[in-house]
């Protein structure tokens, strides 16, 4: 989570359009995790695949836009704005699953969703906050990556690094369409620079990290991986203040703790515990 939270200067490094960053992350990626399931020796039932294969491959068109937009939000607004108005998918999640799930919001939901949404106000909606643009990418990218959440939760019989894997080659089959009639390819005009960073946005914030994952998941709780992704946001946030010298305003500020104190507040699960006294 740490390394994922790194991600955004590698992507402005490239200079390559956003379309472009997706598409060469989610090739490399590819690649990597394919032989890391040879080399795990781990076997995909295609039987089970084969039934819910549209399904993972919305969620992978899903993902591949929802990158571009986060990429976009780079461009226009600082990370910690970007990412901040990212993270607002956890809330998106939550009001959406009555409708498709039919779960009840508690009041503790209903609370943590008010919260989040006053947060989101204040990072967007007083003073100067820079390019619009980068707001909306941001946001665009959080209801795409909420989508994501969304589909994931109808496959049952998939295994997540097998899921990710055929998400990442559906990315890989949509973005080279849309690449070749929008920006067009331009990887060849990279310098050593650029090349050192697309590589690592591929190999190690993708591929290597997503492996890393995805064996570590199977080890926590549900609850306890939920929490440890907030170190994302706050390592991304902290990067963007310290090394890119990006200001954020007091409110804004305010409205990011709001964003990741309450949709984390959502994610804990408190047992009530009963002492017996004597």
């Amino acid at each position: 989570m740490a390394i994922f939270g790194t991600i955004a200067p590698f992507v402005r490094m490239t200079g390559l359009a956003s379309s472009e960053v997706a598409l060469y992350r989610a090739v490399l990626a590819s690649v990597f995790i394919g032989l890391f399931l040879l080399a795990t020796k781990q076997h995909i039932d295609f039987k089970h695949i084969k039934k819910q294969l549209p399904i993972v491959i919305a969620s992978g068109v899903a993902m591949a836009f929802n990158w571009i937009l986060l990429f976009e939000a780079y461009k226009y607004t600082t990370v910690s704005v970007a990412t901040l108005s990212y993270y607002f998918a956890p809330v998106i999640v939550t009001a959406a699953c009555p409708i498709l799930f039919k779960e009840k919001m508690t009041p503790k939901a209903w609370i943590c969703f008010i919260m989040s949404t006053l947060g989101l106000v204040l990072i967007t909606g007083i003073g100067k906050v820079g390019n619009p643009l980068g707001i909306l990418f941001g946001l665009g990218a959080a209801v795409l990556y909420a989508t994501v959440i969304l589909l994931n939760k109808y496959i049952k019989s998939i295994d997540g690094i097998h899921r990710t894997f055929f998400q990442f080659l559906s990315a890989v089959v949509v973005l080279v369409p849309y690449v070749a009639f929008t920006d067009g390819f331009n990887f060849m005009r990279l310098d050593i620079k650029g090349w050192g960073a697309l590589l690592t946005v591929g190999l190690v914030h993708t591929g290597i990290t997503y492996c890393m994952y995805f064996t570590s998941v199977s080890m926590l709780s549900g609850q306890k991986a939920s929490i440890l992704s907030y170190v994302d946001p706050l390592v991304a946030v902290l990067i963007s203040v310290t090394f890119l010298e990006e200001s954020m305003e007091w409110y804004q500020w305010i409205g990011g703790g709001l964003i990741l104190g309450f949709t984390l507040l959502n994610e804990i699960k408190f047992k009530k515990t009963i002492a017996n006294s004597k």
